[in-house]
């Protein structure tokens, strides 16, 4: 410390003292410096890892279809005379929704059916002539051809007239109409759409790591927005490859037990509960995220050491540690943040 004094002539007078409080701090820290920087180990609590059953759970969303589904198309372009569709109701296999003006071809079929009733008698007059060989096996053969030709023009315009006629293509659900009678229609039309509701299935995908976990036969449950109920299906089909883009296979179940509420097209939560197995459990809180993944600290010979691990899943407040940790392993679930690697640790007290 400097004290400053002046006396009555201006002489600046100065007394400089030593403080022995600074002497004593500097002693103090060469003292502390014969301690070789050695530190007491922290103490922490710590987990002895085990291994447990564990069937996980995976939610994927997914899409109710119906079992059968298309739009209804006319096969030839005209215009419509009759229009039968009830929408939004149950129709039978093969009931007529519609008709395109087919009076062309029923006057073609009218002409040619004339032609064919003068044919059949020329060709029963030729085959008495033939019997009495009148006339020559070649002559009988012209007359027999004309007659097959007409037969086969007349299948012809029997199958167009047909296609004037558009019927359901199975038992199911109308809906709405896009059409009214007179509109004229081509092939690409849309007339309506019907959907098989009797039977519904559930369209979904599931990541490609879960492939091994899925099998005909299983069970998943979903449930739908607005209703609170919990609906079955039963996984029937699965696609033949993985989808490139996403890495999903592509699964298809069929909706058993009550299907009310459900419509074609609605969005479903699902459920999959995966095989049961044998998984090492640790608390949620000894897991430290970093850039490349996951790590936890096990206690080996007093020291802390920064594992990487593989987590497959969760409950309530374990994570399931799939590669990274064997059976008995401590590990430390306190202070994880502040502790470094290799760092002297000591463990306190092992949580359960």
């Amino acid at each position: 410390m400097l004290l400053i004094f002046l006396n009555k002539n201006g002489i600046l007078l100065a007394i400089v003292c030593l403080l022995f409080a600074a002497c004593g701090q500097k002693q103090n820290n060469a003292k502390g410096g014969n301690n070789n920087g050695k530190r007491a180990a922290s103490k922490l609590d710590g987990y002895i890892a085990k291994v447990a059953p564990y069937a996980e759970i995976i939610e994927v969303p997914g899409t109710i279809v119906a079992n059968e589904a298309t739009e209804i198309h006319p096969e030839v372009s005209g215009r419509i005379v009759q229009l039968n569709i009830a929408e939004g109701k149950v129709v039978s296999k093969g009931t007529l929704l519609a008709k395109i003006y087919d009076g062309d071809l029923q006057a073609q079929l009218k002409k040619l059916q004339s032609q064919l009733a003068i044919a059949q008698s020329n060709e029963e007059r030729a085959a008495q002539l033939l019997k009495i060989q009148a006339i020559s096996r070649s002559d009988y053969d012209a007359v027999l051809l004309n007659l097959n030709n007409i037969q086969a023009d007349i299948d012809v315009v029997k199958t167009d007239i047909q296609k004037t006629e558009v019927r359901a293509p199975f038992s199911g659900k109308i809906g709405l109409k896009n059409i009214s009678p007179g509109t004229y229609v081509t092939p690409s039309t849309v007339i309506a759409t019907i959907n098989q509701v009797e039977e519904l299935k559930l369209d979904f995908s599931i990541p490609e790591k879960y492939i091994g976990n899925i099998e005909n036969g299983q069970m998943v449950h979903f449930t739908v927005q607005g209703s609170s109920e919990t609906y079955t299906a039963k996984i029937y089909a699965t696609s033949a490859n993985v989808t490139l883009n996403s890495r999903t296979l592509d699964v298809r179940a069929k909706i058993v037990g009550n299907t009310a509420g459900l419509v074609p097209g609605a969005f479903a939560k699902i459920r999959i509960e995966l095989a049961s197995r044998n998984v090492i459990f640790v608390p949620s809180q000894a897991v430290i995220p970093t850039i490349k993944g996951k790590q936890v600290i096990v206690y080996r010979e007093g020291k802390a050491v920064f594992t990487e691990v593989e987590l497959s899943g969760r409950d309530s407040a374990r994570v399931a540690v799939e590669r990274g940790l064997k059976e008995g392993d401590t590990i430390v679930v306190s202070g994880v943040m502040s502790t470094k690697p290799d760092s002297k640790i000591e463990i306190g007290r092992i949580v359960y």
